[in-house]
């Protein structure tokens, strides 16, 4: 029997056992929400396509499954484009489906017509533009299958009307064989004995744990190498959870906003276990001098990230919980009983703090409170700026996709519909938005699809009247010229939640900061928004200055 091309897209997306869609309709793909009119599935209609696509995001996150979204020709694809690459920098996997005109117009400039192939083929692991209904639902499997191994990222299928509109017969592939695309699984056993040795021949090693880790599910054979070795850890932005960061061995997160004890241990170390991470430059800082003394393994699924920024002395491609498997049999314990006690000597020297004071409300202290009233089980997402690495720093992940951030591309606007698409994934769970008065406004329309869903996201915005992060680089490397950067004219968010069928509350007060929190906890039918009126030109320390080393951290404000 024939079907529509909208058909055969439907019912692949049941095949491979969908569950959310996020999107927003248009005029070529038409034929397929007509299709999704009496579909099984779940579409939840975003207020614009990067909210629909962060969603996504956040759920495919939250949750581990690919995330799918749908969006019109012209500027309904173009709009996906931040979200795409947002979830390409950091191995998101998503398929993402555009229309197209119709295959005669390809070309000729015709109505909403854009070559998103074109545009998004940097920033995605693949793309297709589907030119034939007999490969579309190949293509779709193709796709999930892309999507979802080895270095996990989104796939852009294009999908012009006309195809939608023709009719084949539907046969969905079993199997997918692709000629070029093996990604590696299972690390050499050679290089594996040669990192075990190197592991118990060191003195002073130190874990550095990133997103692969959390992508693989391999934290507990992780959390399991450090109990047999004693290794102290550190983790990326997007490794937090990877490791419980309430353990002794835990130095939370390194690089430029890291604790200063997880680069000392970096710096000083003689044996980086590097797993699931990219050495990226916000970790490195000045590559010539880092970790100038220490050997270098690299355990990544990724050929291509292998010595890419830093050379490596032993490389393992592979799956991380499959090689940290094969490692756990042949492991043992070096003797860095001095090194452990000099690390959690640094440790205890240099804590993160800040100056908290009686009447003024700190971000940190925002932090904390909503970390002791969750008891640390809340998962939180957030935007990007200061808020972010406060969140980063003063909430204790302990799981892993508990923290949901833009890592790699710094995508202010994603905290808010990736809190959506999480809560869709998680409703066991709260889950806070950590948000700035800038970034909050980036997508803030998006607050209408919690409130329809009855999502009960908390959106907790440190409300420092800034663009922070901006503003505390002007500060301190340009002489303080706040070029644009205040925001002298904000909405009452008060007002605004209860336009959008939200409760909001203004905390303006220290004492009112955990009363407010714990209002929001009771509150279940719906999203809130705190509005915290925090200290206005509060930093975020340390901070190791862009291409600079640990002996340039910054630790507290200059005189």
């Amino acid at each position: 029997m024939k079907i529509k091309g909208s058909q055969i897209i439907v019912e692949s997306l049941i095949k491979e056992k969908v569950e959310y869609l996020f999107g927003y309709p248009g005029g070529v793909v038409i034929p397929i929400f007509h299709e999704l009119y009496h579909a099984p599935l779940k579409f939840i209609l975003s207020r614009h396509e990067q909210g629909a696509i962060h969603a996504a995001d956040g759920y495919a996150r939250a949750s581990g499954k690919p995330g799918v979204v749908i969006a019109t020709s012209g500027p309904g694809a173009t709009n996906l484009i931040t979200g795409i690459a947002t979830a390409h920098m950091d191995s998101v996997p998503l398929v993402v489906f555009t229309g197209q005109v119709s295959t005669a117009l390809i070309g000729n400039d015709a109505f909403q017509e854009v070559d998103i192939t074109g545009i998004t083929r940097p920033i995605s692991k693949h793309n297709y533009l589907v030119q034939d209904i007999k490969d579309l639902a190949r293509i779709i499997k193709e796709a999930f299958y892309i999507a979802t191994t080895g270095r996990p990222g989104p796939v852009v299928i294009d999908v012009p009307v006309d195809i939608s509109n023709s009719v084949h017969k539907f046969e969905y592939p079993e199997e997918v064989q692709l000629r070029g695309y093996k990604p590696t699984y299972d690390g050499h056993p050679i290089q594996i004995s040669k990192a075990c040795k190197l592991i118990e021949s060191s003195k002073r090693p130190v874990i550095y744990a990133g997103g692969g880790v959390i992508i693989s599910g391999a934290h507990e054979e992780l959390r399991e190498l450090v109990k047999r070795t004693g290794i102290p850890i550190t983790t990326t932005l997007l490794g937090m959870g990877a490791f419980p960061e309430t353990d002794p061995l835990s130095l939370e997160m390194l690089g430029m906003h890291g604790t200063y004890f997880a680069n000392y241990a970096i710096h000083h170390s003689d044996l980086i276990i590097a797993i699931g991470a990219r050495f990226d430059d916000r970790v490195t800082g000045k590559v010539s001098e880092f970790a100038p003394n220490a050997k270098i393994i690299h355990i990544d699924i990724d050929p291509a990230s292998v010595s890419k920024n830093i050379q490596v002395d032993v490389p393992i491609v592979g799956d991380c919980k499959r090689i940290l498997r094969e490692m756990l049999k042949e492991v043992k314990a070096p003797d860095i009983a001095e090194w452990v006690d000099e690390v959690k000597k640094i440790k205890a020297d240099h804590p993160l703090q800040y100056e908290d004071k009686e009447n003024e409300i700190k971000p940190q202290y925002v932090i904390e409170q909503i970390y002791k009233e969750t008891e640390g089980k809340a998962i939180i997402t957030t935007e990007v700026g200061q808020h972010q690495m406060w969140a980063a720093q003063f909430y204790k992940y302990t799981e892993p996709r508990t923290f949901i951030s833009s890592g790699g591309l710094g995508t202010m606007g994603f905290g808010l519909p990736a809190a959506i698409g999480v809560q869709l994934a998680r409703p066991d769970r709260r889950v806070f938005d950590i948000a700035g008065d800038g970034s909050i406004q980036m997508n803030i329309q998006e607050l209408i699809v919690a409130a329809q869903h009855r999502l009960p996201v908390i959106v907790a915005i440190l409300n420092n009247g800034f663009l922070g992060m901006v503003r505390q680089w002007q500060q301190l490397f340009w002489e303080k010229r706040y070029s644009h950067t205040c925001i002298n004219f904000a909405p009452d968010f008060v007002k605004l939640a209860d336009a959008y069928g939200c409760y909001g509350m203004r905390i303006t007060e220290k004492a009112d900061v955990v009363p407010a929190i714990r209002k929001a906890l009771e509150i279940t039918d719906r999203p809130i928004i705190l509005d915290f009126h925090v200290s206005r030109e509060e930093n975020v320390y340390p901070m190791v200055p862009a291409g600079k080393t640990i002996k340039d951290t910054i630790m507290r404000e200059l005189a």
